[in-house]
């Protein structure tokens, strides 16, 4: 048999975790509460976006940071995941593919916009995330590439994908 081109192909949701810091006054103005995580709509992560301080944007999500996990131990990893021509879709796209992970999946035209994780982090370290799902729900059959899935070791499925119907014909 020959050698597999990949170790681990991940598809899951492809996410941009935007983590800046905030203050306990932030988090009450908010509604937050401190250290939990919940789904956000787009007006509501754009709103939020626009105030928060200054922050760090970097590729994410389940299975693309598992993926991103393996490539930074030496292995080869490859991620299908759904992100929109904006933005945000690039910094996904250029961030996954500078560590090394081989990521084609064809940006969305339209629809909704990339998935992000908006992370407020406290001075004690705690973590507050708002979610917005976006684009990344969209994933489809459409999206999976058989011939990448023929040259991986092992296909990851990220659970938290398997909700949406689409996304669940797409694993199948």
């Amino acid at each position: 048999m020959p050698e597999s081109k990949y170790d681990v192909l991940g598809i899951g949701n492809a996410i941009v975790d935007v983590l800046a810091r905030a203050d306990e006054a932030f988090l009450a103005r908010h509604g937050f509460v401190k250290g939990t995580m919940q789904l956000v709509d787009e007006e509501t992560a754009q709103n939020l976006y626009t105030q928060m301080s200054a922050g760090v944007e970097q590729s994410g999500g389940s299975a693309a940071n598992t993926i991103a996990g393996i490539a930074a131990l030496g292995g080869r990893g490859a991620f299908i995941g759904r992100v929109r021509d904006d933005q945000l879709g690039e910094i996904f796209a250029h961030d996954i593919r500078a560590i090394g992970v081989h990521f084609d999946t064809p940006p969305a035209s339209k629809g909704p916009t990339t998935a992000r994780c908006l992370v407020l982090v406290t001075s004690d370290g705690e973590r507050t995330m708002n979610t917005y799902l976006g684009a990344s729900t969209a994933l489809g059959p459409r999206d999976i590439n058989p011939q990448l899935v023929a040259q991986s070791k092992v296909t990851y499925l990220e659970g938290y994908l398997w909700d949406p119907e689409e996304a669940k014909q797409a694993f199948l």
